[in-house]
């Protein structure tokens, strides 16, 4: 008994080791966006004249796959670009399966009747999902700048006359724009899901900016310069995110990604449980799968120790899920054993410095970032009532990420599932019996009631046993896993 209390001790441990290493790394961004914003935050954005007779040719990339609700939108906004119109052209790359098709289709003889230079490509095999797609329209495209959106962006009217600037520079190779939530008020979900992006399109891509550290493509919202894909390799669909992987590929090979924090593109959140699930599975996976395709060649290349360290700590980040549900998992054992062992939780005081790195990373991101245009209490009153939230689910999360985590480093291949979008605005708009929801409920739903329900045991032990050590973490993972199998089946009941 006492060998598996120690057993249990350890795994705890290192769990706990591997979140807090996490955490510190978000903290030392944290240092580095800090650090710019008093030195550079001031500085305005380069923008090129529209009326300009060396504004370059570009390419315009939109990957589609059945988007019914959104595929005009995205359409309509795209023309509405302030760039000349015989500067740029349009590639709608739809392999859809169902009527989006038609719907691009008429919207490009309408664009074509206009005077654009757009074209539809449209595959019936979807090989290589949407890697495939951008690759399979490469020798086509005449630009030397290829920009792409997703099909639930909405890019502003001066997004190319922003962006193309920056290619002055003959080391940038690549050009990222934040993204922006239409539909952030439109419930806690795409609230919750805000606040983690927010943190990403501050602290991190611009933490990692200002340190001189690997920055990642986000497969939209951005203009690569066609030399960097060719020189990189191109686009390659042995992963699921193949933006992160050529992103890498480039920077290897001394390309330099230009991270633009306060030009937005709006875009829309995903608005049901399961079509959030399905980006999270998408999203870990293909980390995990870089993680393992690039790190040799990181460790191998010039770059410096710390930009080594910081590279690991991104291509790994997903892991912090596997090591989250393994610390949520055997702590409820451990409220038994440390008696017997006689270990006192005074031993883990340190690893609250991990807790209180993503809190001031979170804050910072959120609240002093002033990605809205609101109050400062209403911000501040706004994350203090959120992040609790935001961390249950997070937590509730960690089972069905750690197992995309998991498949990602084991090697095994699964579809590319896009994010269904429903053109969701406001309060009143509604994905209740629209396409694209979720036809089967995963085991792994069930499972999660299961550990909603284990760790309200934790709770109730905690309770008897006087031993508060566990009481907040576990009722946090209850909240978390019980909220996320709720939703999960109340959305999928929508269909």
């Amino acid at each position: 008994m006492t060998i598996l209390a120690y057993f249990i001790l350890c795994l705890y441990s290192v769990a706990l080791v591997y979140i807090t290493f996490y955490c510190l790394l978000q903290f030392h961004l944290l240092y580095y966006y800090k650090k710019y914003n008093r030195e550079f935050g001031d500085q305005a954005y380069l923008k090129a004249p529209a009326s300009s007779p060396d504004l370059p040719f570009v390419t315009i990339q939109l990957p589609i796959f059945n988007e019914l609700y959104v595929v005009e939108r995205l359409l309509d906004h795209i023309v509405q670009l302030d760039y000349p119109k015989d500067r740029y052209e349009i590639q709608v790359l739809d392999d859809s399966t169902d009527e989006t098709v038609e719907i691009s289709k008429r919207k490009v003889a309408e664009y074509q009747a206009k005077g654009y230079q757009i074209k539809l490509f449209h595959r019936v095999d979807r090989k290589g999902y949407k890697a495939g797609a951008l690759k399979a329209a490469m020798p086509y495209a005449k630009g030397d700048f290829i920009a792409i959106f997703d099909a639930d962006f909405l890019p502003r009217a001066e997004f190319l006359l922003t962006t193309i600037p920056y290619f002055d520079n003959p080391e940038v190779g690549i050009v990222q724009t934040r993204w922006e939530h239409i539909n952030e008020d439109y419930s806690m979900l795409t609230r919750l899901q805000a606040m983690q992006l927010n943190v990403h399109f501050t602290v991190e891509q611009m933490g990692r900016r200002a340190g001189n550290y690997m920055l990642q493509f986000n497969g939209t919202a951005g203009v690569w310069r066609r030399a960097t894909i060719e020189d990189a390799g191109g686009w390659e669909a042995d992963t699921l995110t193949e933006d992160l992987d050529l992103s890498y590929r480039a920077q290897l090979k001394g390309w330099r990604i230009m991270y633009l924090e306060k030009f937005g593109s709006p875009a829309e959140l995903p608005a049901e449980m399961n079509g959030l699930k399905s980006q999270q599975f998408r999203w870990m996976k293909g980390g995990a799968e870089n993680a393992k395709k690039l790190l040799p060649a990181v460790w191998r290349s010039d770059l410096k120790l710390s930009q080594k360290i910081h590279a690991t700590g991104h291509l790994m980040a997903s892991g912090v899920f596997l090591f989250v549900f393994i610390a949520g998992v055997f702590s409820v054992p451990l409220l038994l054993t440390l008696t017997e062992i006689g270990w006192e939780m005074q031993y883990f005081t340190f690893f609250l410095i991990g807790w209180v790195s993503i809190i001031a990373v979170y804050y910072v991101a959120n609240v002093q970032a002033e990605l809205k245009k609101e109050s400062y209490g209403k911000m501040l009153l706004k994350f203090v009532v959120l992040f609790p939230i935001f961390l249950a689910l997070s937590m509730g999360l960690s089972l069905h990420n750690s197992i995309a985590v998991l498949q990602g480093y084991w090697g095994k291949k699964s579809a590319f599932i896009r994010t269904p979008k429903f053109n969701i605005r406001g309060i009143k708009d509604s994905f209740q019996k629209q396409n694209y929801l979720a036809k089967k409920l995963p085991w792994t739903t069930i499972m999660e009631g299961f550990l909603a329900i284990y760790f309200l045991i934790g709770v109730m032990m905690g309770l008897y046993l006087q031993n508060f050590t566990f009481l907040i973490f576990h009722t946090l993972l209850v909240f978390g896993y019980g909220t996320i199998c709720y939703y999960s089946i109340r959305h999928w009941s929508y269909k």
